[in-house]
């Protein structure tokens, strides 16, 4: 059974959201289209579909290639992804923050 995530509570449960939700908390680290589907819990033909997309608005980048496959990753330079991180960063905090305090009040 899969979990949703905060991140994707907050923005919905889209495709994109799915890619962004994945190469956000991997950033830093590059990966295969084929990875990236089945990590975001989508089709291939749909990755397909949004990929043109997130490659044109330059919030992914290929990185290197490794025999036939190619690589990308998350475009950390870009200014959109900047604030997509800080966002993602800032719910992360307030649900761990959320949890803490109540597991605090539990045990007073």
């Amino acid at each position: 059974m899969e979990q949703t995530t905060i991140f994707r509570e907050a923005l919905g449960d889209s495709p994109v959201i799915r890619v962004l939700d994945f190469l956000i908390e991997g950033r830093g680290l590059d990966y295969s289209l084929s990875d990236i589907a089945e990590n975001s819990n989508i089709g291939w033909t749909t990755l397909h579909r949004i990929w043109d997309k997130l490659l044109k608005l330059e919030i992914v980048k290929p990185t290197r290639e490794i025999g036939r496959a190619k690589l990308f990753k998350l475009n950390e330079e870009n200014k959109a992804v900047k604030e997509l991180i800080r966002l993602y960063d800032t719910l992360l905090y307030q649900e761990t923050e959320k949890h803490l305090s109540k597991k605090l009040i539990v045990k007073v």
